[in-house]
């Protein structure tokens, strides 16, 4: 069998229907028909290699919802025809440390979807069965796929760092990963305050349970923000006046970031110190807190703001990305 799909020959190339053959299904993957596949920043960023880790013809796409359409003879996890996800990781070695305990995310050998391994944009992937997750019965395929990325960079914090209710949260940024994670927060039972610099997703932040924004732009209004916040969510993948957002903290509070920031974050040693304030960062999720994360967003009817391309429309939709107008996540369908 042969696979249809689309990919880059070179860093920004326009993508080009590609066919390959993907070889004989190994006994713990299942061959997915690709429905919906949402496009990520992180796939512009490996089409254009800048990261540096991308090889060609790379065929992106790692955030797709289909049926299983064929299972190897090991896997005994999924059924043919059940609706599944695959996002950012197709495969772990199930052996280290973090596998051993669950942290599958942080495996050290795992198989990323879309490097050195042809991912979603096509009409079917192949994963490890450990890393293709049932969908919730009845949850809109469509709205599921973006989650399965951006949903769970977002979502994972919250279990990480043991996120309350009570908490006082302040997103940087409502972007494609900014819009999701104050869904969840609002769900989740937080106070939310978003810092933007664009002034027209004000009234989506708004509608949205935002008890506050403030102008990422207007350094004197974020100087004069009360330093409340247990937890400040980095989304952009810019560097900003970092000193800033960490005066914000709260005593023990978190500066966490999961925007892909390329330049070194500066940090005086003492803002630190004086209150026990943290920087982290993580990746994706485990499949086990990626199940968690969709239960979660069915049972509170999270749909992250989509627009729709059919797949064949795949360069437009990624120039529309590219453009910056996207509001707020991409999805391709399969027709």
């Amino acid at each position: 069998m042969m696979i249809n799909a689309y990919a880059s020959h070179k860093a920004g190339q326009k993508l080009k229907p590609y066919v390959y053959h993907p070889g004989q299904l190994a006994d713990d993957e299942v061959e997915i028909q690709v429905e919906y596949c949402g496009i990520c920043h992180s796939d512009l960023s490996m089409i254009d290699n800048a990261w540096g880790m991308s090889s060609y013809p790379i065929v992106a796409g790692h955030e797709v919802v289909g049926s299983v359409h064929a299972i190897g003879k090991n896997v005994r996890t999924l059924t043919l025809g059940q609706t599944v996800g695959l996002g950012w990781h197709s495969g772990y070695c199930e052996q280290c440390h973090q596998c051993n305990h669950g942290d599958h995310n942080l495996c050290e050998q795992p198989q990323p979807t879309i490097a050195g391994h042809h991912g979603g944009f096509a009409d079917y992937v192949r994963a490890q069965a450990t890393s293709v997750i049932p969908l919730p019965k009845n949850m809109d395929k469509a709205s599921a796929a973006p989650l399965l990325c951006g949903g769970i960079t977002v979502f994972n914090p919250l279990i990480q760092f043991d996120i309350k209710p009570t908490d006082h949260v302040a997103i940087i940024g409502l972007g494609g990963l900014g819009h999701i994670a104050l869904l969840f927060l609002k769900a989740w039972g937080c106070d939310v305050t978003v810092f933007s610099s664009h002034p027209d997703k004000k009234r989506f932040a708004q509608a949205h349970g935002a008890s506050q924004i403030i102008d990422s732009n207007d350094e004197e209004k974020i100087t004069n923000d009360t330093n409340r916040y247990d937890l400040i969510l980095s989304t952009v993948n810019v560097s900003l006046n970092w000193a800033l957002y960490i005066d914000k903290l709260k005593p023990k509070g978190r500066l966490h970031i999961v925007g892909g920031v390329v330049e070194p974050i500066p940090v005086n040693a003492f803002q630190l110190i004086m209150g026990q304030k943290q920087i982290s960062g993580s990746p994706v999720g485990s499949p086990e807190n990626i199940k968690a994360m969709l239960d979660f967003a069915h049972r509170h009817d999270i749909r992250p703001t989509i627009e729709t391309f059919p797949m064949t429309e795949i360069n437009d939709a990624l120039n529309h990305l590219r453009s910056g107008h996207a509001r707020y996540r991409i999805v391709l369908i399969n027709q």
